[in-house]
């Protein structure tokens, strides 16, 4: 009697989790079919209004180029930072020194600070570079993301080291072992890195806000901030079609390639 009785609160509570996790998700898309007034009034069913939200939307704002800088900065971020970070994760675990392993533990002392403590001192040096309005502020900050390189030390724990012997035998340089035998070995890896740094750039806001300062160059993030704060009233619809859009190119890329995130993650190895 007691396994059907834990089997049942076990899934119960699965459910229960389950309809808590996906709410946001349905509310957001209920939202965007529905006028202000009814997303205000708590609607929970779908309504007629999405054509006419989506019309306001990019009738009243320049959804595509928006869209386009986001695209930009956060593809132009997921290069460099996998490129800058996995360089840096391989050159920490298999060139190690006293002086690395100090400068190593140094970089994970700085995930301890939280990023808004950083905004200041980061907006004077963009300054002083004369880089503010310009997405290259927010793409350098996140180019050398420390979980990352953590993510790719552990990762490069696990690869065997007679493979990189065997190479170096054969006359093959650093650079070329890693781009042609441990890249190939370690996709997994380097796609879970590239969707965290996607997401990662993709929803960042508090960067953008205090570095762009003029609307042609807004990221999606300062778009649905916007419009809350635009006027005196606020259309939830119009905002709910943003967010459902700026939704997404993440949920998509999270889809597809989910399976080498989950593998990458627990640094799978494949040859």
């Amino acid at each position: 009697m007691k396994r059907p009785i834990l089997n049942i609160a076990k899934y119960t509570f699965l459910i229960l989790c389950t309809i808590i996790s996906v709410f946001p998700f349905y509310w957001m898309i209920v939202g965007a079919t529905n006028t202000s007034n009814d997303i205000v009034s708590g609607k929970l069913t779908f309504g007629s209004h999405f054509l006419e939200n989506w019309q306001n939307l990019f009738g009243n704002y320049d959804m595509m180029r928006i869209l386009g800088n986001s695209l930009k900065v956060s593809l132009t971020t997921v290069v460099l930072s996998v490129l800058v970070t996995s360089l840096a994760g391989h050159g920490f675990e298999k060139f190690r020194t006293r002086k690395s392993e100090i400068i190593y533990a140094i970089l994970l002392l700085f995930m301890m600070i939280p990023f808004a403590a950083l905004v200041v001192p980061l907006f004077r040096m963009l300054a002083r570079f004369t880089l503010i309005n310009t997405h290259i502020a927010i793409i350098l900050p996140f180019v050398s993301n420390i979980f990352l390189i953590f993510l790719f030390r552990q990762s490069f724990k696990s690869f065997p080291d007679e493979i990189v012997d065997s190479a170096r035998m054969e006359g093959a340089g650093s650079y070329t072992i890693f781009f042609r035998i441990v890249f190939p070995m370690m996709k997994s890896t380097f796609a879970a890195a590239a969707i965290y740094s996607f997401m990662n750039s993709w929803n960042s806001f508090l960067l953008p806000l205090v570095v762009l300062q003029m609307e042609d160059r807004y990221t999606v993030t300062l778009l649905i901030s916007s419009l809350t704060t635009a006027s005196y009233v606020t259309d939830y619809g119009v905002q709910m079609v943003a967010i459902v859009i700026s939704t997404i190119p993440t949920l998509l890329l999270f889809l597809f390639m989910q399976r080498h995130f989950v593998a990458g993650m627990t640094g799978s190895i494949k040859a």
